[in-house]
């Protein structure tokens, strides 16, 4: 049976062979300035293109996919990457994030967010406790209630967890778009330090109320499904790339999508999830350089609409 280390030695080995080309880009990428923004109730800054694990890490533990996801978390390592975002509604996605960083030789500055989706205080504490040891950590950055469920229940512990220092910062989440306005009830009424939500080029509700609020309250916002599941790059399929990418650092139509949405002044940081190496290489590129100011964004909506 393959162990762990074995796997992280074979991910090493693919990644100075087959992967060096791929990840080339990223190395490039360093010589250009990392963006970084501040989480608003601290003035932490973070880099701006963290990892998702939904779906992607949602995976069985055998060699062929254990060596692919390592790769996937060393082309984010190598981008400066720290947030790695999960949740116990993915499966064995937090398991498999532990995995590698658990047999990782060195493992980099992280910056751990799970999410609680259960019902009721004791259940909640029990899966927030066994996220920890699964994705490795000894104290999570963020925990976020997932989805808002059973949210009073959820916040009144975790408030009590960050005044005792078991968790930085606390947070709500909503992957699916529905119950907006309980969302922004709790935005206004809560002391959190964090949102979640959809947010990208083709789908701007958020503009309407969520980000406006997290500016207004100082909240930072996470933004999840930046291409909206896909369906961006079906858009600009065989479409060249505008020539005004250049001008803001974007070598790729994924780095494009990215950019927009870091154009949003209320956008703290983006959480792009995915299985391939190559993929992860070319959203780590979108952490660095220039980011698009109101007239290219306005630009950049023009040439997807136009699409």
């Amino acid at each position: 049976m393959i162990t762990r280390r074995q796997i992280l030695q074979l991910g090493a080995t693919l990644m100075a062979g087959q992967y060096t080309e791929l990840f080339a880009g990223v190395g490039r990428s360093l010589s250009l300035p990392l963006i970084q923004r501040p989480i608003p109730s601290s003035g932490e800054l973070l880099p701006v293109i963290g990892m998702g694990t939904s779906r992607t890490f949602d995976a069985d533990y055998d060699q062929e996919t254990m060596t692919r996801l390592s790769q996937v978390m060393q082309a984010f390592f190598a981008g400066q990457g720290q947030i790695i975002d999960s949740s116990p509604m993915y499966g064995s996605a937090e398991s498999r994030v532990g995995d590698i960083l658990r047999d990782m030789p060195k493992v980099p500055k992280i910056f751990a967010a799970t999410k609680v989706w259960t019902t009721g205080k004791d259940a909640g504490i029990a899966q927030m406790q066994r996220s920890a040891k699964r994705m490795n950590v000894k104290r999570f950055d963020l925990i976020a209630v997932h989805n808002l469920e059973d949210w009073k229940t959820h916040l009144k512990t975790l408030k009590q967890w960050k005044a005792e220092g078991k968790v930085r910062y606390i947070g709500i989440t909503t992957s699916h778009g529905r119950d907006h306005d309980e969302f922004l009830h709790v935005m206004r009424s809560e002391p959190i330090d964090f949102v979640q939500f959809s947010y990208n080029i083709d789908n701007r509700v958020a503009e309407q109320r969520i980000l406006p609020l997290a500016l207004d309250r100082g909240i930072a916002t996470m933004i999840n499904r930046p291409y909206q599941r896909g369906s961006l790059f079906r858009s600009s399929k065989g479409k060249a790339l505008p020539s005004m990418a250049k001008d803001i650092d974007c070598k790729s139509w994924g780095q494009f999508y990215l950019k927009f949405i870091l154009s949003h002044p209320a956008v703290t940081c983006i959480i792009p999830a995915t299985s391939k190496p190559h993929h992860m290489a070319d959203n780590m590129q979108a952490n660095f350089g220039q980011v698009p100011d109101q007239q290219q964004r306005a630009e950049m909506l023009k040439i997807f609409k136009a699409l």
